[in-house]
C-alpha cells in the first residue's frame, strides 16, 4: 500500500500532455469517490494500519491525496470537495455521533503512562555517555551538516506549489546532495546537537519534509557500527533526536485534530486523556499518510527507527493498534543481521513501548526471547571477523550489550513471579557462553530474588570458564543484589568466602577494585570487625606493591565512605590495624583531605574517648586536615576544618587522669597551631580543666592540685597570643584571668589582666570601628567587675590594674563624635566607689580582696579619693571637648547623679560642681525636662531620708 501511495502521488504531479482525448464523465472529478479496499494483513503490508476485521472497508479516493496530505493535510479544494453539505449543516447532522463522544469522553480514561516498576531510562543515558567512549574518527553522512546548503523557500500560494516545492526539495535531499564527515567524537557529537537543533528548527519554520529527512538520516547513522565502542552512546545521542521528532509529530496531529463538542459551533482542541471516536477523519486521514510515507523508507533500520519514533501517534486511529504494531515491528527486528544493532532496536521499541501502553507485555516477552533464539549470532563468524578488523576484545564487545540488555529484561521481569527467573536459568544453561545473560537476569531481577539464589548463581558463575565475559562483572553485579537484600543468615559466611576468594585471584587491579567496592558493603553490613580488618588488608597488600592506588583514588573513597557510614562501633574502626595504612594509599592532598573529612564527620557519633590507638588515630586524621591550610585556604574550608578538630577535642577525655588529658591538649596544640578557632577550644578547654580541678578538692588545694592549676593559667597564657584575633585574645585573656582568680592564682591572674590591658589599644586598629567600639564598651564594663574583686599585687602597688587601664583608655583612638569615652570614666566611678565600700558586694571563695586586705585603711582610701579626682578631671576635659549640645548635656546630668549619689558633696567644693552641671543641662536645653524634674525630685527625697543638709541645700539651688 505505501509503495502504491508513493506511485500515485509522482504520477499524479506529472505535466499533462499537450494535447489530451475528451471523454464524457458522469460526475465530478472533485466528489469524493469510494474505492474498495480490501484489508490485507499487516504482517504482509507492513504499513496499513489494522482494523481488526477482515471485512472490505471504504476509504475516499479523495484522501489518497499526494504529500501535501501526508504532512500537512488536505489541500482546502479537496477539503471544499469533501464536504457535500455546507459546515453547519454537516455539524446539525453530526451532533447525534458527538453525544456518544461526550459519554466516553465523561468517563476517566487510564493516562498512558509507564506504570512498569523498574529504572527509567532517562537515568541511565549519562551512564553510557560517560563510559562508551572511544579516541578513534567518527563517520556521518548527511545532507544537512554542509554550511553551504541552502534550501530556497517560495511563496506557495496554491496546494499545487506547495506539493510541487516539496518534491523538489525531496529531489534536492536524495541527489547528490549528501556530504561524508570523519569526525572525533567531540565533533561527533556536535554535529548529532547541529541536526536536533537543525531538525526543530526546520519543523517550526514549515519545513516537515526537511524535518522526515533528517530523522531518517538519522536513523540511518544507527545501522553503522564501524565504531563498536561508541555505539552505545551514538545510540544514546540518535534516540534522542528521534524522541523528539516522534513528539512534534504528535503534538502536530494534535493540534489539527480539533473537534466539536455537544452542542458547540467552536472547534476544541483534544484533551490529553482522548479517544480514537474524539478524533476527526481529516485528522486520521493524515496520521495514516505519516505512517504510509514512513512505509515507503527503502531501508529496514531507518524505517523501523522512524515508525518506533512516531508510535504514539497510532493514537489517533485506534486503541487497539498498538499490541499488533509492537509485535509487528518485534517480528520486522528479526530481519536485521547485526545482533549489536539489533539488540538496540529492541531496546528502542520496548523503551517506546512501555511509555504509550502498560497493559501489553507480550511484546516485552517476544524481544528477549527472539534474543535469546539469536544468541549464537553474537558470537557468529561475521562478528568475529568485525571485532578483529577493529581489534576490539570479545570481552570489551560483550559490555556493548549490557546497557540495551539491562533495559529489555528489566522491562521483562517487572512484575513477574520468581518462576520467571527459574526458567530463564535453565534456558542459560543451554548456552555455551552465558556470561552475559547471567548478568543481565542479575541485573533485571528483583535484588531479593537474586540474593535467595546467591550460592547458584555462584555454581553458574564458576562453571563459567571462558574468559569471554569478564568474570569481575558477575561478582560485582551479584554483589550490588546483595547489598540491597541479603542472602538468607546461613548461607552469608558461604557466600562471602566462595565471593573473596575469586576476588583475590583477580590480578588486573581494576577488576579487584570494582568488585572490592560493591561487596565491601555487605562485609560491613553482616560481619564483625575482624572481618572488614582482613579486607582492608587485602586491599592494602593488592594495591601498595606496584601503586596502582594512584588511579583508583575514586573508587578506594568510596569504599572508606562505605565503611565509616556502615559501621555500627567507630571505635572499633579506628583501632583496626589496617585502617590507617588504607588512609596512607591517598598520596594526593585534596584526596586524603576529602577521606579524612568523611571520617572525621563520621566521628561525631563517638561519644568519648582515652583509648591510645583511637586518641593517635584521630591526631593523625586532624593533622592531615590542618596541614593542608594554607594561605590560599578560603574561608569556608577553614571554618569546615576548624569544626572538625573541635569535635575530635572535645571527644578525647581521659576522665580524672587530668595530666594526661592536660597532656593531650598540649599535645593537640603543637599539631594545631594555625586554627584560631581550635587554639581558642583548647583554651577553653584547659579552663573547664581547671575549674573541675577547684570543684573536686571543693576550693582546697593540695600542693599537687595547685601546681597542676598553674600549669593550666600557664598552658592558656602561653596559648592565647598564638591567636590572630584580637577579639578572641581579649576575651580569652580576661576568661583565663578570672579562671586563675578562681583558683587562687594570684600571679597567673595578674599576668593575664596586665596582657589584656596592654593589647586593648590594638582593638581600634580593626577597619570595623563602630564594631570594635561597641565590644569595647562592653568588655571593660566586665573587666571593671572583675577588677573590683582583684587582690592588689604587694609588688605592684596599690590598684595597679586600674592605674593601668585609665592610662590605657586615653591611648586609644577613640571616635571624637561620640561619648564612649566619658561614658566608660563614669563607670570607672562607680567601680571605684564600690572599691571605698567597708565590704564589697560580691566576693570569689578563698581569695581575699582589697576590702580585707586593707580594712577600709585611710591611705587606700585616700588612693581611691586620688584616683577618681583624676577621672572626674580628664572626664570634665572630655565633656569640654565634646562641646555644647545634646551629647555634653547628657554626660553633665549622668555627672551630676554620679557625684550626689557615690560622693561626700560636702567636700572640695563638689557642691558647686554639682550646680554648675545643672545649670549646664538647663542652659543647652536639650534634655527632656521631665527626666531633669524626676531626677530632682530623686535627690530631694533622697536628702530627705537621710537627713542630708548638704543635699536638701543642693536641691534647692537647682531652679527649673
Amino acid at each position: 500500500m505505501g509503495t502504491n501511495f508513493e506511485w500515485k502521488t509522482l504520477i499524479c504531479n506529472k505535466p499533462l500532455p499537450e494535447q489530451a482525448t475528451r471523454v464524457s464523465v458522469h460526475d465530478h472529478p472533485l466528489k469524493a469517490m469510494v474505492s474498495n479496499v480490501e484489508h490485507v494483513p499487516r504482517k504482509i503490508l507492513g504499513s496499513q494500519p489494522s482494523t481488526g476485521s477482515s471485512t472490505p472497508s471504504t476509504t475516499p479516493a479523495a484522501y489518497l491525496q499526494p504529500l501535501s496530505d501526508a504532512l500537512e493535510g488536505l489541500d482546502p479544494l479537496t477539503q471544499f470537495a469533501i464536504q457535500e453539505v455546507d459546515p453547519l449543516t454537516q455539524m446539525a447532522q453530526m451532533q447525534p455521533d458527538y453525544k456518544e463522544e461526550v459519554v466516553v469522553t465523561s468517563k476517566k480514561s487510564k493516562p498512558r503512562q509507564m506504570t512498569i516498576d523498574m529504572e527509567p531510562w532517562s537515568s541511565r543515558k549519562n551512564m553510557i555517555l560517560s563510559k562508551f567512549t572511544t579516541s578513534e574518527r567518527l563517520t556521518i553522512v548527511s545532507s544537512f551538516l554542509s554550511e553551504g546548503e541552502k534550501v530556497v523557500l517560495k511563496t506557495q500560494s496554491t496546494a499545487v506549489d506547495k506539493v510541487q516545492h516539496r518534491l523538489e526539495q525531496l529531489d534536492y535531499f536524495d541527489e547528490g546532495s549528501q556530504r561524508k564527515l570523519d569526525l572525533s567524537q567531540a565533533e561527533y557529537v556536535a554535529r548529532i546537537e547541529m541536526l536536533n537543533r537543525e531538525l526543530v528548527s526546520a519543523w517550526h519554520s514549515e519545513q516537515r519534509v526537511k524535518a522526515l529527512k533528517i530523522a531518517i538520516q538519522c536513523a540511518k547513522v544507527l545501522a553503522d557500527s564501524d565504531v563498536l565502542r561508541f555505539y552505545p552512546s551514538k545510540f544514546v545521542l540518535i534516540t534522542d533526536i528521534l524522541d523528539i521528532f516522534g513528539h512534534l509529530v504528535y503534538e502536530r496531529l494534535r493540534t489539527k485534530a480539533d473537534y466539536y463538542t455537544l452542542g458547540s459551533k467552536t472547534p476544541t482542541a483534544l484533551p490529553e486523556d482522548f479517544t480514537p471516536s474524539m478524533v476527526p477523519e481529516s485528522a486520521k486521514e493524515t496520521c495514516r499518510n505519516w505512517f504510509y510515507k514512513i512505509a515507503s523508507i527503502r531501508e529496514l533500520v531507518p524505517r523501523l527507527y522512524v515508525e518506533m519514533a512516531i508510535l504514539k501517534s497510532y493514537s489517533f486511529l485506534t486503541s487497539s493498534e498498538y499490541s499488533a504494531a509492537l509485535l509487528r515491528l518485534t517480528h520486522m527486528i528479526r530481519g536485521i543481521g547485526n545482533p549489536l544493532v539489533a539488540v538496540y532496536a529492541r531496546c528502542y521499541l520496548c523503551r517506546v513501548g512501555i511509555t504509550i501502553t502498560a497493559t501489553e507485555k507480550d511484546y516485552l516477552n517476544e524481544n528477549f526471547y527472539d534474543f535469546l533464539d539469536s544468541y549464537s549470532q553474537v558470537f557468529g563468524r561475521y562478528a568475529m571477523e568485525g571485532l578483529k578488523i577493529q581489534k576490539v576484545t570479545l570481552e570489551s564487545y560483550l559490555t556493548l550489550y549490557t546497557p540495551a540488555l539491562d533495559f529489555i529484561l528489566q522491562a521483562v521481569a517487572s512484575g513477574a513471579t520468581e518462576s520467571l527467573l527459574g526458567e530463564l536459568l535453565d534456558r542459560c544453561r543451554n548456552h555455551k557462553n552465558n556470561a552475559l545473560l547471567l548478568n543481565t537476569i542479575m541485573s533485571a531481577f528483583k535484588p531479593m530474588h537474586i540474593a535467595s539464589r546467591a550460592l547458584q548463581f555462584l555454581d553458574l558463575i564458576s562453571e563459567n570458564t571462558s574468559e569471554d565475559f569478564p568474570t569481575y562483572i558477575l561478582l560485582r553485579t551479584l554483589g550490588l543484589c546483595v547489598c540491597v537484600c541479603p542472602p538468607p543468615r546461613e548461607h552469608r559466611r558461604q557466600v562471602i568466602n566462595r565471593v573473596w576468594q575469586s576476588i583475590s585471584d583477580l590480578n588486573n587491579s581494576e577488576h579487584y577494585i570494582s568488585c572490592v567496592e560493591v561487596w565491601i558493603e555487605f562485609v560491613v553490613q553482616h560481619f564483625t570487625f575482624r572481618e572488614v580488618n582482613i579486607i582492608i588488608g587485602d586491599i592494602v597488600a593488592h594495591l601498595s606493591p606496584s601503586r596502582n592506588y594512584e588511579q583508583y583514588y575514586s573508587q578506594l573513597k568510596s569504599i572508606v565512605v562505605k565503611i565509616v557510614s556502615r559501621m555500627q562501633e567507630f571505635e572499633a574502626l579506628l583501632a583496626m590495624d589496617n585502617f590507617l595504612p588504607l588512609i596512607d594509599l591517598f598520596q594526593q592532598e585534596s584526596c586524603k583531605v576529602e577521606v579524612c573529612k568523611v571520617i572525621l564527620n563520621a566521628c561525631n557519633s563517638l561519644q568519648h574517648t582515652s583509648d591510645a590507638v583511637i586518641t593517635n588515630t584521630l591526631l593523625f586524621l586532624c593533622t592531615t586536615l590542618h596541614d593542608s591550610v594554607n594561605a590560599l585556604t578560603v574561608e569556608d574550608e577553614r571554618r569546615q576544618i576548624s569544626e572538625l578538630l573541635c569535635n575530635v577535642v572535645k571527644t578525647v577525655d581521659y576522665g580524672r587522669d587530668f595530666e594526661q588529658q592536660l597532656n593531650f591538649y598540649a599535645e593537640a596544640r603543637a599539631a594545631f597551631s594555625n586554627l584560631d578557632t581550635v587554639l581558642a577550644q583548647l583554651v577553653q578547654c584547659v579552663n573547664t580543666l581547671a575549674v573541675n580541678t577547684r570543684r573536686i578538692v571543693k576550693g582546697h588545694h593540695t600542693r599537687k592540685t595547685a601546681a597542676f592549676v598553674r600549669a593550666c593559667a600557664a598552658y592558656c597564657f602561653i596559648t592565647v597570643p598564638s591567636i590572630t584575633s584580637v577579639y578572641t585574645r581579649l576575651e580569652l585573656y580576661l576568661l583565663s584571668g578570672q579562671v586563675a582568680l578562681f583558683n587562687n592564682c594570684l600571679g597567673q591572674a595578674d599576668a593575664c589582666f596586665k596582657a589584656a590591658l596592654k593589647l586593648l589599644p590594638e582593638l581600634m586598629l580593626d577597619d570595623n570601628q563602630k564594631q570594635a567600639e561597641t565590644f569595647l564598651v562592653s568588655y571593660v564594663r566586665n573587666f571593671l567587675s572583675v577588677l573590683l574583686i582583684v587582690p592588689d599585687s604587694p609588688d605592684s602597688g596599690v590598684l595597679s590594674c586600674t592605674r593601668i587601664l585609665l592610662n590605657t583608655l586615653p591611648t586609644i583612638k577613640w571616635n571624637s563624635e561620640n561619648t564612649v569615652l566619658p561614658n566608660l570614666y563614669l563607670n570607672v566611678l562607680d567601680m571605684l566607689s564600690a572599691m571605698a565600700q567597708e565590704s564589697y558586694p560580691y566576693h570569689i571563695d578563698k581569695v581575699e580582696s582589697n576590702d580585707s586586705l586593707y580594712g577600709s585603711d585611710p591611705k587606700f582610701l585616700s588612693e581611691i579619693d586620688k584616683m577618681c579626682t583624676l577621672v572626674l578631671r580628664e572626664l570634665l576635659s572630655q565633656m569640654k571637648h565634646l562641646g555644647p549640645g545634646r551629647r555634653q548635656a547628657e554626660i553633665a546630668l549622668e555627672l551630676l547623679v554620679k557625684i550626689t549619689s557615690l560622693s561626700n558633696i560636702s567636700h572640695n567644693g563638689l557642691i558647686n560642681l554639682a550646680v554648675n552641671l545643672w545649670q549646664l543641662c538647663l542652659k543647652q536645653g536639650t534634655v527632656d525636662p521631665n527626666y531633669m524634674t524626676r531626677t530632682k525630685d530623686y535627690l530631694s527625697e533622697k536628702g530627705n531620708s537621710t537627713d542630708n543638709n548638704t543635699l536638701q541645700q543642693l536641691v534647692r539651688k537647682l531652679s527649673m
